[in-house]
């Protein structure tokens, strides 16, 4: 396995772990009856981050079988990277402060934090997404 799918599977982990624990602080806004739209973002934060993991364990997968070279291979797994804590920071702060973090205009504290971490990942997911399928379409 090449070091890169190596690192994909560790920080994959890390993130699915995360994910996970995500569960309690979701639970817990259920049962305090919080607003809806505090709920449904402790649900993307718990839900969206093991799918993040679980795309960067798939990749982990096929990585060494692709027909490029190592910088290839490393480009796609630090844009997985990358992206999956961009992800890791935006989304429960989310939760945490109510903002969404959609725009930076008005954002202020939390909220610019929380438009960092989703730019951030969204740029970085799209970038890997791009590599990954250059890389897949050379290796036919």
């Amino acid at each position: 396995m090449h070091p890169a799918a190596r690192h994909l599977v560790f920080h994959g982990a890390i993130v699915l772990l995360f994910g996970l624990l995500l569960g309690a602080p979701y639970a817990k806004a259920i049962k305090r009856d919080a607003a809806a739209r505090i709920v449904n973002s402790w649900r993307v934060a718990h839900l969206s981050l093991p799918i993040g993991a679980t795309l960067m364990l798939a990749t982990a997968g096929v990585l060494s079988s692709l027909a490029v070279p190592g910088w290839a291979m490393w480009l796609i797994a630090v844009a997985l990277i990358v992206s999956a804590y961009g992800f890791c920071v935006s989304t429960p702060l989310a939760a945490i402060s109510g903002q969404r973090g959609l725009s930076s205009d008005g954002a202020t504290g939390l909220g610019r934090l929380v438009y960092a971490g989703n730019m951030v990942g969204a740029i970085a997911s799209v970038a890997g997404a791009a590599a990954l399928l250059g890389a897949a379409f050379v290796s036919l």
